[in-house]
């Protein structure tokens, strides 16, 4: 799950991690508060959305007076924001940032992720800072530095001192970053992140260290135990299915194609539409009712995915573990009776209860086309679109 920066901030503050202060507002009257209260005459002013690239998109704005706080504002409060990470259909930023302005002697980068290849949690850090950091590590390997991060949240000491090197920090100074890196790696291993983002981490002219940004992103399937981070949940910043499909609890992404997908299990949808692709069709979403979804649940899943008018066949691939394939074949039914589906449905299941499942769907004398194996199902959701 995705956070918001202010948000984001207020986690890493309680880390120990050094923020500047800040305020956030959602209408100009709060706008005026906030003036009042930092006793602004410049801002820097930061439309809240979960995306990159604010400063490119307009969302990242200096003002240089009160009047124009409050002028500025008014066009970052519910300003829609598309580019790259948003998709087409963007995103609207409900909550701006206000600060004021820093004067920024250097930029670096701070970051915590899981590498995959070494399977750990590390530091990743660079003397250059206020970049893509994949760019940064593409063209400068060398001004990358990357350190392993213990399960219990710690940094060994000698790799402190080395990062400490790495970024050319000294004195009063190192003794800043090594705090905020022990900071950072707590705070990535106690909130089981996925991704902890400090770019740009900057210097100011005294020479104090700053989180002058930050992203984080928590692991979906650690929220249970994070009850405070799960309550940062936006649904303002997902599209309506998206926020349809977390409703029922299933993992939903929509994609450009029209050939829409209800599979249970994330590796077997993945095999969905790479068949789907190599039949020569492009598949509208991802869909993974989990290894339990219920009559209800597979109702959903053909509503959410019928939302998308680009799709034109539906597939549902099963594999009956934990599901039972009775009741898949049930909730197929309920939904064709209902009306809901308008399309042509290919169903291919295997496993639990499979023959009862198939048996149900013979019996319904419904318009559903069966199929015996995987790629058989591929083969002719792609076979319907060109009928």
């Amino acid at each position: 799950m995705d956070m918001h920066e202010y948000q984001a901030k207020g986690i890493l503050h309680h880390y120990g991690i050094p923020i500047p202060e800040f305020r956030v507002a959602s209408s100009l009257e709060e706008v005026e508060k906030i003036i009042q209260e930092l006793s602004l005459n410049q801002a820097v002013l930061k439309i809240q959305v979960h995306a990159g690239g604010r400063g490119k998109a307009g969302g990242v704005k200096f003002a240089k007076n009160k009047e124009e706080i409050v002028s500025v504002a008014k066009q970052l409060i519910g300003m829609k924001m598309v580019n790259n990470q948003t998709g087409p259909e963007g995103v609207i930023a409900h909550k701006i940032l206000i600060a004021a302005p820093l004067e920024i002697k250097k930029e670096y980068y701070l970051g915590a992720v899981i590498d995959r290849e070494s399977a750990q949690p590390i530091l990743i850090a660079s003397p250059e800072g206020g970049m893509d950091i994949e760019e940064i590590a593409v063209k400068h390997p060398e001004k990358i530095l990357k350190l392993p991060i213990e399960l219990t949240g710690e940094v060994k000491p000698f790799r402190i001192v080395r990062l400490l090197n790495f970024m050319g920090w000294k004195g009063d100074q190192a003794q800043m970053g090594a705090k905020m890196a022990r900071g950072i790696a707590r705070a990535f291993i106690q909130t089981d992140s996925s991704l902890l983002e400090i770019n740009p981490l900057v210097e100011d002219g005294k020479g104090d260290l700053w989180a002058l940004d930050a992203k984080l992103s928590v692991d979906d399937n650690a929220l249970f135990r994070q009850p405070e981070i799960a309550a940062f949940y936006d649904p303002s910043q997902q599209s309506k299915t998206e926020v349809e499909a977390k409703e029922f609890d299933l993992a939903y992404i929509a994609m450009e194609g029209n050939i829409g997908c209800m599979v249970n299990g994330a590796g077997l949808a993945m095999a969905t539409m790479d068949l789907i692709y190599h039949y020569g069709g492009k598949p509208a979403n991802f869909l993974d009712v989990g290894g339990g979804a219920s009559k209800e649940k597979v109702a959903a899943g053909f509503k959410i995915i019928l939302e998308d008018p680009s799709v034109k066949a539906i597939l549902v691939n099963i594999f009956g573990g934990i599901m039972n394939c009775a009741v898949l074949a049930e909730g197929i039914i309920a939904a064709v009776q209902e009306g809901e589906i308008r399309v042509p449905l290919i169903v291919r299941m295997e496993g639990t209860n499979v023959d009862e499942g198939k048996r149900l769907l013979k019996e319904s004398q419904l318009k559903i086309i069966t199929a015996d194996s995987l790629a058989d199902a591929a083969e002719k959701s792609v076979a319907t679109l060109n009928r």
